[in-house]
């Protein structure tokens, strides 16, 4: 088993990924008020498991989107589509990932992810 210091550069390795300069922004309200908070969230969830090797992490990007759509988690949703947008995901794959929602999660709440992606994917002109 890696220890805490491995497992937060595996962490990190991937957070870069997803987010470049903005992983782990101290900015988040959130952070502010927890600030161990996403030091532990990085190790645990993407040092643990995104880094796992079985499934490559555009892989992983496209579940998380799903699973946030189907779990009615738009503020967090969004930030996962930022993610994916720098993995190379496209906008009409997303839309596809989140279309399906509809069929496992319901209408509702696939329109609500949608509305939400509408924000990222849509940016204003």
């Amino acid at each position: 088993m890696a220890d805490a210091n491995d497992l937060l550069a595996r962490g990190r390795e991937v957070t870069t990924k997803l987010w470049g300069e903005r992983a782990g922004s101290p900015d988040m309200p959130a952070a502010k008020l927890a600030p161990e908070f996403f030091g532990l969230v990085t190790q645990f969830c993407f040092g643990m498991f995104w880094s796992r090797p079985n499934l490559d992490i555009r892989s992983r990007s496209l579940c998380t989107v799903a699973q946030l759509a189907a779990l009615g988690k738009t503020e967090e949703l969004k930030g996962h589509l930022y993610g994916a947008l720098n993995l190379g995901i496209t906008r009409e794959e997303l839309i596809e990932v989140l279309m399906q929602t509809a069929c496992y999660a319901g209408v509702p709440t696939a329109v609500a992810a949608l509305t939400a992606a509408a924000e990222v994917l849509n940016p204003p002109k």
